[in-house]
């Protein structure tokens, strides 16, 4: 299973789902996004995510078929440089 990190910008607490999809290259557009989560291909720490626009927040982890994105927080990135 290919695992992509995606660190959210620094003083973001979350980034929502259907944009993370199109930031990652997992979709081609925020509403190819929107489109794969209403169709139930997205999940959230295991859990099927319905919700279009969910807030995905440092440590949670989406699947979208064989792909795994895992988020991380920007502010610690920061703090480790």
């Amino acid at each position: 299973m290919p695992i992509i990190e995606f660190t959210l910008a620094p003083g973001c607490p979350y980034i929502e789902v259907n944009q993370l999809l199109k930031a990652t290259g997992a979709c081609d557009s925020g509403g190819a996004g929107k489109m794969l989560v209403a169709e139930g291909h997205v999940s959230v720490g295991g859990v099927v995510e319905h919700r279009k626009t969910a807030k995905i927040r440092a440590g949670q982890i989406v699947d979208i078929g064989d792909l795994r994105i895992v988020v991380r927080d920007g502010d610690d990135a920061d703090a480790a440089a």
